[in-house]
């Protein structure tokens, strides 16, 4: 179940381009967190400092810390932006369905687009099997977190839209090779990133027969349900085929043959 918690800010710390890592000391959530969950913050010092914004659980450690990574691209992550550790923050979560745990003779394949790579990580560090990650960005500004991915022991392969770094094309292109490598061995895809690449992943992942999970997160307001403003299109047994679904209860994290 989720809870609000009052969670101390301990780090705070640049990444590249734009791009953060936050630590929060709220033991109550990351005790019970699973990959592919999210939590609402909501800065709690100064009425001009206040906000609440859904960001991926990215990582939780053993002494009650709680990672999120973030990009800093409106007035609320400017403002988190500049929180000093010691600032105490109202966090709601864990909030969301979860990636299933891959079984263990099953091999992840994680596909992530910019900082979708941050959701995915706690996938990736409770994996029996060493993970591959393939990670699409737009240039080498946007490809984080390979060094932590490299670190747990995956196979990590990246493209750019701009071929600054990696493959030149998109994320998808680096899957059928992969898969090819794979064969014979059981597979499971999982992936998070844009709107756009996850629905060329999944037609791409129907057409060929593959098994998996996408993070469909949409832009979310109430993260509870309550306000409809994060539906997205799944399918259902309806005259139309498909339904609306609240990506935060339903999702975020949807079977690729429901999408």
């Amino acid at each position: 179940m989720s809870k609000h918690r009052n969670g101390e800010l301990v780090a705070n710390k640049p990444l590249k381009s734009g791009y953060y890592q936050a630590d929060f000391h709220v033991p109550e959530i990351a005790r019970t967190a699973r990959a592919g969950q999210f939590v609402h913050v909501r800065i709690e010092e100064g009425s001009q400092r206040i906000l609440r914004r859904p960001f991926s659980i990215h990582d939780v450690s053993e002494d009650g810390l709680l990672s999120i990574v973030y990009k800093v691209v409106g007035i609320g992550t400017a403002q988190l932006a500049d929180f000093k550790p010691g600032a105490l923050c109202d966090l709601m979560g864990p909030l969301g369905n979860p990636y299933s745990e891959p079984d263990p003779d099953t091999v992840p394949v994680l596909v992530a687009g910019g900082y979708g790579s941050a959701a995915l990580f706690l996938l990736a560090k409770n994996s029996m099997q060493k993970p591959y990650l393939l990670l699409g960005a737009r240039s080498e500004a946007d490809v984080i977190l390979t060094d932590k991915y490299a670190a747990l022991g995956c196979g990590v392969r990246v493209s750019t839209n701009d071929g600054s770094v990696g493959h030149k094309g998109f994320v998808t292109e680096l899957l059928p090779p992969l898969m090819e490598e794979l064969a014979g061995r059981k597979v499971k895809i999982y992936a998070c990133g844009p709107h756009p690449m996850l629905m060329a992943l999944a037609k791409q992942m129907t057409g060929a027969g593959y098994d998996g999970e996408l993070s469909v997160d949409h832009l979310m307001c109430c993260g509870v349900g309550a306000c409809f403003a994060c539906v997205v299109k799944i399918k259902a047994d309806t005259p139309e085929g498909w339904e609306y679904a609240r990506s935060c209860k339903t999702g975020p994290v949807v079977d690729v043959k429901d999408v």
